[in-house]
């Protein structure tokens, strides 16, 4: 008893006496708490005993289903830094791409709540908000609502009519405060977005991940050609591009006004002859980024996956629509991360297979776990049909790709031992993972974590333990985040087909720039995407952001452009969402400052 108080007299201590939230977490620390506070460190405190709760159900599990040696062997696997599992502060699920059909006949009765199915757009904006937060609190991770403009859409349409996107202009409201249909769609979107970027109570004063899709012509018709809405009628593909455009241009100018993380926007592509097959999206996306919208473009010769929740490539099990079940083709989401450090385990020289059979076992005994949850009806976001755990993946992580081949005196650019060395890690993972698929009759996949704070903890366990660490936080690229020498061509070529093929549960390239390109230079930099099969990838510009007149702009400045003041702060991507860079981690804040933005494209 005085040894668990003890210990959380010393994290108050810790937290109060640290200068941000993420630098004073010590589990788990991320740059998604603004400022410290007290519903914050209220959250942290129990964390320690969750772990050591965590631990006892999956050796229990281990034990019940592959006897205690095992157990024993996965304790002393994340004890030595081996292996790290992600978030074993909760016993929850980890990340889910919801299908919100089930929203449409029930709201949020399913989930517990009392709200009935919307029936028009003020009703659907107010009630999504609380499904959103319903849904987060039952999951460790981000949330992805990839339907979430289709649907604002449908009920738009009943709303204002079905061709209420030629008449934007038109007035939807009267009296003394007249509005016209897009003045009233902004404030809609304006209520959904800010609302889902105030801390929620059940993420510890976190805002919620909460990622969404937008779709070319090609891949909309692909993913929901055959959608069918419980009133009979299909989605209308030109009133929702008209949304999704209008959409884009709205969130990248509200950008300026507050620095809204989320969403996580990601634009799906279909490629074709080493292209955007979508013209009309090929100059959408390249304007956009020209304009400085920070969102991800996912790209893909055919629609059989989604980059939805965190920043999972999720292949698309059944791509089907039941209109009885409301079965869609966008369910789906990881289970359960289990992280590889692989500059340990090559120093070592240690089978990279042989961990990949017992990570396996490891993470089959949590989806039992979680298994018992849903027998137990612990689990309403399943049993209500927004999720279902057969489309789930459970996802290997892996972390320290570039130092374990720099550990080889490997050098880190575009060659055949490189190639050859980065397949020989990955190749034998990707070939058990569809064994294991086979044998347990689960979903298996791979990703390069985001690993917000695991690649600063892994450096620094292995720089205690006297292993070679060339830098002190490791990323989640093919590339030397910091290296100048590696132009923004070859990180296109680093992340990928060649070095990407069997990394099936995915992997970003974020590309560091220190000034926008032109929009045709961005329609190029999409056609060395397709070339190179580079799937999922970003641009990052640092955004300044005033602290007097708090204009944002989209570009890196030494004052505001606004106001002249140089009380100034920058913002950028800690790793997949966009923060103040004050309010990242100390370590991470170290790691941002010596990133390499790059001033000319080859």
């Amino acid at each position: 008893m005085d040894k668990s108080i003890n210990r959380q007299m010393e994290l108050i201590n810790n937290y109060v006496s640290n200068d941000n939230a993420a630098s004073a977490s010590k589990y788990d620390p991320n740059a998604n708490v603004s400022v410290k506070n007290i519903a914050t460190l209220s959250s942290e405190l129990n964390k320690f005993d969750r772990i050591m709760l965590n631990r006892k159900l999956m050796t229990n599990k281990i034990t019940e289903l592959f006897g205690d040696e095992l157990a024993i062997e996965y304790l002393r696997q994340l004890n030595d830094h081996e292996i790290y599992t992600h978030d074993e502060t909760s016993i929850k699920p980890y990340c889910a791409s919801v299908n919100l059909y089930p929203f449409l006949f029930e709201g949020l009765i399913g989930m517990g709540g009392d709200s009935k199915a919307p029936k028009n757009i003020d009703s659907f904006c107010g009630t999504f908000i609380n499904l959103v937060f319903a849904l987060a609190s039952q999951f460790a991770g981000a949330i992805a609502t990839v339907e979430f403009l289709m649907y604002f859409d449908y009920f738009s349409r009943k709303e204002w009519g079905e061709d209420y996107h030629s008449k934007y202009k038109d007035l939807a409201t009267l009296g003394a405060r007249p509005q016209t249909i897009e003045r009233r769609i902004e404030a809609y979107l304006q209520q959904v977005v800010y609302s889902l970027n105030q801390p929620a109570a059940s993420r510890g004063y976190q805002s919620i991940f909460w990622n969404i899709s937008v779709f070319d012509k090609y891949y909309f018709d692909s993913i929901f050609g055959d959608f069918v809405f419980p009133d009979g009628t299909s989605p209308n593909w030109d009133s929702l591009n008209r949304l999704q455009q209008k959409f884009l241009s709205w969130f990248n100018k509200e950008r300026t006004k507050s620095l809204l993380t989320f969403p996580v926007v990601t634009v799906a592509l279909l490629t074709e002859n080493n292209d955007v097959k979508d013209e009309e999206y090929r100059h959408v996306v390249a304007k956009e980024l020209s304009e400085g919208q920070s969102m991800f473009m996912y790209m893909s010769e055919s629609a059989d996956s989604l980059a939805s929740c965190c920043r999972l490539r999720n292949e698309i099990a059944d791509n089907t629509f039941s209109y009885s079940l409301g079965a869609g083709g966008v369910s789906t989401g990881s289970i359960n991360v289990i992280t590889m450090n692989l500059n340990r385990l090559v120093q070592k020289n240690i089978s990279i297979e042989e961990q990949v059979k017992k990570i396996h076992k490891y993470q089959v005994a949590y989806h039992a776990i979680i298994n018992d949850y849903y027998e137990a009806n612990l689990l309403p976001a399943y049993t209500a049909g927004f999720i279902s755990l057969k489309k789930q993946f459970l996802t290997i992580g892996v972390n320290g790709l570039v130092e374990a081949a720099e550990s080889k005196g490997i050098s880190i650019i575009d060659s055949k031992e490189y190639n050859e060395f980065v397949d020989g890690i990955l190749y034998p993972i990707f070939e058990q993972n569809k064994l294991a698929k086979e044998k347990y009759g689960v979903m298996f996949n791979t990703e390069f974590v985001p690993a917000e704070n695991l690649g600063v903890k892994n450096a620094k366990w292995d720089q205690a333990e006297g292993l070679k660490v060339a830098r002190d936080c490791y990323n989640s690229y093919f590339y030397v985040v910091e290296s100048e020498k590696t132009n923004p061509i070859d990180k296109f070529i680093l992340h990928g087909s060649k070095y990407n093929k069997y990394l099936d549960g995915g992997s970003a390239l974020h590309l560091n720039l220190d000034e926008h390109l032109d929009i045709e230079q961005y329609k190029q930099l999409l056609k060395v995407a397709a070339i190179n099969k580079t799937n999922y990838w970003t641009v990052n510009v640092k955004n300044t952001v005033c602290n007097d007149c708090d204009y944002i702009d989209k570009s890196t400045h030494t004052k505001c452009p606004k106001c002249g003041s140089t009380n100034i702060d920058y913002a950028t991507r800690v790793i997949g969402y966009l923060k103040r860079v004050k309010s990242f981690s100390k370590d991470r804040q170290t790691e941002e400052h010596v990133r390499a933005y790059s001033h000319e494209i080859s």
